[in-house]
């Protein structure tokens, strides 16, 4: 790879780029992993990974971070995690009756989560988190979701995405049932429960983003929660095993009725838990006097392999120490990115946050102001130097000399940002049209 970003092409990936955006729409899955994330024309197309490398269809080889959305903590292709797919494979997927591979995987994931009672899989997080709040609504008679105001995202369903600037083809009368409390605040969080006395089904969150939860906060959450009858519930998929093996509430010790978990639970395989108080899950059942929840019933959510995949990943965590060897890589990368930054001159512009084993870097110019100009130079010197990296998210498979070779290339890019912020412009830098928002009203 030419260490000179103008000499760093991908044509292979470009032309199917062109190709998943004829057929796809937006080119991409998964919106956060579409081309208009990337700089202009250098938005790799993926041949295969392995451990925290991956290959581009041009040859190119990558450290990578943030796989999967954060969801492959173990590193691509884990043999511990693949093994076990490959046991399931050859005795089938799917049957008429539940697989006895349904209930090791129950009691294996509220083992691993003892703050939960009973479980129930599913094959993505938007699919549990709207389940967790359908639920809500069922047991307490009331209409209304809270939801904190200050998380990027919670779901693909209607209840949160017509809270977001992409709210076309939803009704307003379904936005309006969503509220939002800022993070932090139990004054602002009461004020919007009394505003809305007896209409708040649940209060739903991360326990935690790139700052630790505020002494005393989610024990007053708790609290608010019971005060005023509404359900508590904790969007665990991010912070789930990257937090502790049993989450954040696991962490902190304070107890949701509800909580979702995904992404790390499968390594990259698809499987999602809403987990919770048997009090509340029972009305999904069979054995709850009461009017029926339909809770979650999906033809995939119990695939053999994919649960066989979550109890490996629980295993390889409790038995290797995964949680605590990501928060050491993390540690090593921030401190690192940090002592380079500040050496180029840009340590008050390229800023490293979060929680060691969740780390994202913000890019600021010149005033201090996030900036999607510097961040598409930013990236561009990172795909030149061989670092994907939406993110500063680590894998396990990442080695010490791994972390080094990123702060290295970092350096380099820091480099270049000094040189655009002397200019006062990064476009001679950028190579094309600046990155672009995940949510935008507008492509």
């Amino acid at each position: 790879m030419g260490a000179d970003t103008e000499e760093f092409d991908l044509p292979l990936s470009r032309a199917a780029n062109e190709r998943l955006h004829a057929l796809i729409p937006g080119g991409a899955h998964t919106y956060a992993k579409g081309d208009d994330q990337y700089p202009e024309h250098l938005a790799p197309v993926i041949s295969h990974g392995r451990g925290a490398h991956v290959w581009d269809i041009d040859g190119n080889r990558y450290l990578e971070y943030g796989s999967g959305l954060r969801s492959v903590s173990l590193g691509h292709a884990h043999p511990r995690v693949t093994e076990a797919v490959r046991r399931e494979l050859d005795r089938g997927s799917n049957f008429a009756r539940p697989s006895i591979v349904e209930v090791d995987a129950a009691e294996r994931f509220l083992a691993t989560v003892p703050t939960a009672e009973m479980v129930k899989f599913a094959k993505n997080g938007s699919d549990v988190t709207t389940a967790a709040v359908r639920l809500a609504r069922a047991v307490t008679g009331r209409p209304r979701v809270a939801l904190c105001g200050d998380h990027p995202f919670f779901s693909t369903d209607d209840w949160f995405i017509g809270t977001t600037p992409m709210s076309a083809g939803i009704p307003a009368a379904t936005t309006e049932l969503t509220v939002a409390f800022p993070y932090g605040d139990l004054a602002a969080t009461e004020e919007l429960l009394t505003r809305y006395q007896d209409e708040v089904a649940c209060l739903i969150l991360e326990p935690a983003g790139h700052a630790e939860p505020p002494p005393g906060y989610l024990e007053g959450l708790r609290a608010l929660a019971d005060r005023h009858g509404c359900v508590l519930i904790f969007d665990e998929m991010i912070t789930g095993f990257r937090w502790s093996e049993a989450g954040a509430q696991g962490l902190y010790g304070v107890v949701p009725d509800l909580s979702t978990f995904g992404k790390a639970l499968g390594n990259g395989f698809a499987v999602s838990a809403l987990a919770g108080r048997r009090e509340l899950m029972e009305r999904g059942g069979l054995r709850d006097p009461r009017e029926r929840v339909f809770l979650l019933s999906t033809t995939h959510g119990a695939e053999t392999h994919s649960l066989a995949a979550a109890m490996a990943v629980q295993t390889t965590y409790a038995e290797e120490g995964i949680t605590d060897r990501l928060h050491v890589l993390g540690e090593r990368l921030a401190a690192g990115v940090r002592d380079v930054a500040a050496s180029m001159g840009v340590g008050e512009h390229v800023v490293v946050r979060g929680r060691p084993s969740n780390l994202v870097f913000a890019t600021l110019d010149e005033h201090g102001r996030p900036s999607q100009e510097y961040r598409t130079l930013f990236l561009r010197r990172l795909l030149a130097g061989g670092v994907l990296a939406p993110s500063f998210v680590v894998s396990s498979a990442l080695t010490a000399a791994d972390v080094d070779r990123t702060v290295d290339v970092v350096g380099q890019a820091c480099a270049v940002y000094r040189k655009a912020l002397d200019a006062g412009d990064p476009g001679p830098w950028q190579g094309g049209r600046p990155v672009k928002p995940v949510f935008r009203r507008l492509a």
